[in-house]
């Protein structure tokens, strides 16, 4: 997707990488219509999901999904995050997380959204967004409609 942001910048980019539970899942379970969610945004964007993977569902969650998946080892999870994010370049990625772990990924990607979902989102995911959704599918309907987030940056 390549999108001119008067006062943001422009944006051309080509990953999406998710963060897991929190963001695109609850306790280890995907969201309800995720899976037709991410099928829908892989016709624009390679899809990435990081995550340690505490709850050991992951493989199976997006067994049948578009989706890269990235299992990342417990302990320095944001540092390895943003180290995923940059292997890709992160002036072509889209992030979405609400964790503290993903603080760094949304601040280091051209685009960072903090999503509020139903596990809560910590205050330095929100720090570091570029935009804050009320919920992952608010957060996916800005990538779907791009003059949303024109709307939402452009100063």
């Amino acid at each position: 997707m390549q999108l001119e942001v008067p006062g943001f910048g422009c944006l051309d980019l080509e990953h999406l990488v998710l963060d897991f539970n929190g963001t695109i899942a609850r306790d280890g379970i995907l969201l309800s219509n995720m899976d037709r969610t991410l099928k829908e945004l892989a016709a624009q964007y390679t899809i990435h999901v990081v995550t340690a993977d505490t709850g050991g569902t992951v493989t199976e969650a997006l067994a049948e999904l578009p989706c890269r998946l990235q299992i990342i080892r417990e302990g320095d999870e944001a540092e390895q995050k943003d180290a995923y994010i940059r292997t890709l370049g992160p002036e072509r990625v889209v992030c979405l997380g609400n964790g503290a772990n993903d603080r760094l990924m949304l601040k280091t990607a051209a685009l960072g959204i903090a999503v509020l979902e139903g596990e809560g989102t910590a205050v330095s995911a929100l720090q570091h967004a570029d935009i804050v959704a009320r919920s992952v599918y608010d957060a996916m309907g800005l990538l779907m409609v791009p003059r949303r987030i024109v709307a939402t940056l452009r100063s």
